[in-house]
């Protein structure tokens, strides 16, 4: 087991914003997806974002071309086998990840380590379908992953001390701070981050406001860098959607449910950036 290589699941915004990290702080990646055009399509992202980098002198042309030959983009699961961490960054979907642990949890050494980047599911629950439930934690990345201080690390109920600082001395080695939080749905910066976001949207619904009428107030008034409805669009709203529901069902409070505006808006198509339309358009 390479103590300087990690395995990231998921080539996708967070996944390639993970890959791009660690790399440039000399760990070799291995980025899994099920799909080439998705690892070609992440592999570009990373080559962009970097690009803007060298464009502020933050990095040099080596330092960039050294850190994109640290990642392995694959296809095949098995290549994680030798890595001694691991992170999951696929789609916000329970089960999907549910999945993704019993193979993770098989293919790689009995001492490595099995992370996700959920932002809402139970890391208990997750780490109940492997055989090293002491070992699986979460890493909530903030998006976009290479600028955003943030780690949320998040223990399950089995999660050994020994891990949790591990990962927060991983964390602060690439530059993160990490802030502990135990698991409940939502942990800590969803838990208050999502409900004021489908606030803004009943706001729309119920004719308060007009979307750019709220994500003026919040942002001029309150001092937010972002609306809460362009930052819905920026998460996904498809991805709001999964983590209001997780809320709703894991703490049964009427607070919590989401707002048939966004419901209907998912179940259009408009997802935000992503699909090129949201609260707002991309086009």
């Amino acid at each position: 087991m390479d103590m300087k290589k990690i395995g990231v699941i998921g080539a996708g915004t967070m996944g390639n914003g993970i890959a791009h990290l660690f790399s440039q702080h000399e760990y070799e990646v291995v980025l899994v997806d099920i799909d080439e055009n998705f690892l070609q399509r992440g592999m570009k992202t990373i080559e962009k974002n970097m690009g803007r980098e060298l464009k502020k002198e933050r990095i040099t042309q080596e330092q960039l071309d050294a850190a994109l030959q640290r990642i392995k983009p694959v296809t095949d699961m098995a290549e994680l086998k030798e890595c001694f961490l691991v992170i999951e960054a696929a789609t916000e979907q329970k089960e999907l990840k549910l999945n993704l642990f019993k193979q993770m949890d098989e293919i790689t050494e009995p001492d490595a380590l099995l992370a996700t980047n959920t932002s809402s599911i139970s890391i208990t629950e997750i780490a109940a379908v492997t055989s090293r439930p002491a070992q699986v934690i979460g890493m909530h990345f903030m998006n976009p992953v290479p600028m955003m201080k943030l780690v949320e690390v998040i223990r399950g109920l089995e999660t050994s001390d020994a891990v949790n600082d591990q990962i927060h001395e991983l964390s602060s080695a690439v530059g993160k701070v990490p802030v502990e939080a135990n698991d409940y749905p939502g942990f800590v910066a969803n838990r208050i981050l999502l409900p004021m976001i489908n606030e803004a949207v009943y706001a729309v619904m119920e004719g308060v406001a007009t979307a750019d009428a709220v994500d003026q107030v919040m942002k001029l008034g309150m001092g937010h860098p972002m609306g809460p409805l362009a930052l819905a669009d920026l998460i996904g709203l498809d991805v709001c959607l999964a983590i209001m529901e997780v809320l709703h069902d894991g703490l049964g409070d009427s607070k919590y449910r989401p707002c048939p505006l966004l419901r209907k808006m998912v179940a259009a198509g408009r997802l935000g950036r992503k699909s090129g339309e949201g609260f707002f358009s991309y086009n």
